[in-house]
């Protein structure tokens, strides 16, 4: 309380108890790379330019994105949202929403203990379609309540309405192309839902959107998109058209007996309404 005092009567505001605890937090975390800031600015002064060259900001992010991240206690997890954050460019809102989300945790579901392991030194790396993939996306920024009887078209619209959310929810790399988006056979038209590009796969992905449980047709119909988007659409350099089908339900007794067992294309992910229990989550991880 004095030390908070003194230095307030010294250098005017900002060294409330809390903020001089929040500094010690954050020295305690990061005191490693403050020696490096110390050597940045040795370099600077000694005017080395081969030093200058070599050496990286060791801390890019504002002091609110910091002063969120020390309440992280893992330090796998909290160098993940430090390196996406600077990686996405996310505002500390972002931060926020993306941890309280748990994107740490649904994205390394999908990955054995080494694929955990390099989230904490590279952040989310995109190397196949299933890097993509959170497990489940998580939508409650929609503001569809649980129980209310919304249709596959309000879904879809709600998800048109906040795109941008949407797209960030998605993952990286998603860029949207189109509703809705129709073609033909034999006089008889099908109607793909979703349609995004996704630049860093370098191919369309394609979403069904489904409010009951999956069922076999379901796959079957996407295996038709797939189909005629890699037959008729994409471009001979673009790689294979990714198909998600995007269910409240998933049965993945049903995806694995109809898809075939090197299945790289067709995916069924459910979806929440309401933010997943970080705890429920870690135990899945555990």
């Amino acid at each position: 309380m004095s030390l908070s005092t003194d230095l307030t009567n010294e250098f005017g505001k900002g060294f409330s108890v809390d903020n001089l605890e929040r500094f010690r937090k954050f020295y305690l975390t990061y005191n490693n790379r403050i020696s490096a800031t110390v050597l940045r600015k040795s370099a600077i002064h000694l005017n080395s330019a081969i030093a200058l060259r070599n050496l990286k900001a060791p801390f890019q992010l504002s002091w609110s994105h910091y002063v969120q991240l020390l309440k992280i206690e893992d330090e796998k997890e909290r160098n993940f949202y430090e390196i996406e954050s600077v990686k996405q460019n996310w505002s500390l809102n972002e931060l926020k929403r993306q941890y309280h989300s748990s994107v740490y945790e649904r994205l390394a579901l999908s990955r054995d203990k080494k694929g955990i392991k390099a989230f904490a030194k590279k952040g989310q790396l995109i190397e196949k379609p299933t890097d993509v993939l959170k497990d489940p996306f998580v939508l409650e920024f929609l503001n569809l309540k649980e129980d209310y009887r919304y249709t596959e078209s309000e879904l879809e619209t709600a998800i048109i309405n906040k795109l941008e959310h949407s797209m960030l929810e998605l993952g990286k790399g998603f860029l949207f192309e189109g509703r809705q988006r129709r073609f033909t056979f034999e006089a008889k038209h099908f109607f793909v839902d979703l349609v995004f590009y996704n630049r860093l796969l370098k191919c369309f992905v394609l979403f069904d959107l489904k409010i009951g449980e999956l069922a076999h047709k379901d796959i079957g119909q996407m295996q038709m998109y797939v189909n005629f988007y890699d037959r008729q659409i994409k471009l001979p350099e673009e790689n294979p058209t990714i198909g998600i089908i995007l269910c409240k339900e998933e049965n993945k007794t049903v995806v694995e007996f109809t898809l075939p067992l090197e299945n790289k294309q067709i995916f069924a992910k459910q979806y929440k309404l309401y933010l997943p229990s970080k705890e429920e989550l870690k135990k899945q991880l555990k």
